[in-house]
């Protein structure tokens, strides 16, 4: 009768420590799992600031385009309309100011984390 209680004691041992293993198991499987979640958000978040990085200067060089077409006619336009009827700085056109004070804000704020932000849900 010994025997059968020490079997029976035996197997009950072996079935909780079988069930905490696949417990403690299950508890790591989850802990990857919200790993590899976070790796990948983070690079999506990696990827679109590389995305706005971009935007941001393709925006600078526009703006300097558009800063030196401004200067150049505005430098004919003085050289026509100076008040003294001299030309125009030599250097009006060909120093324009630092891009860098007119380049759009970097510190934009981020879209909500799920979606971007205009109201409608994208499937």
């Amino acid at each position: 009768m010994q025997a059968v209680k020490d079997k029976l004691s035996d197997m009950n041992a072996m079935r909780k420590a079988k069930n905490e293993a696949r417990a403690e198991e299950k508890a790591e499987k989850e802990i990857a799992k919200a790993r590899i979640e976070v790796a990948h958000e983070v690079r999506l978040a990696k990827e679109a600031e590389a995305v706005m990085d971009l935007h941001v200067a393709k925006a600078g060089q526009k703006a300097e385009r558009e800063l030196a077409k401004h200067n150049m006619s505005s430098s004919t336009t003085m050289n026509t309309h100076h008040p003294a009827g001299g030309p125009a700085p030599a250097n009006a056109a060909t120093n324009p100011p630092p891009v860098a004070a007119m380049a759009p804000p970097t510190n934009m704020p981020m879209a909500p984390p799920h979606g971007h932000g205009h109201g409608h849900g994208h499937i």
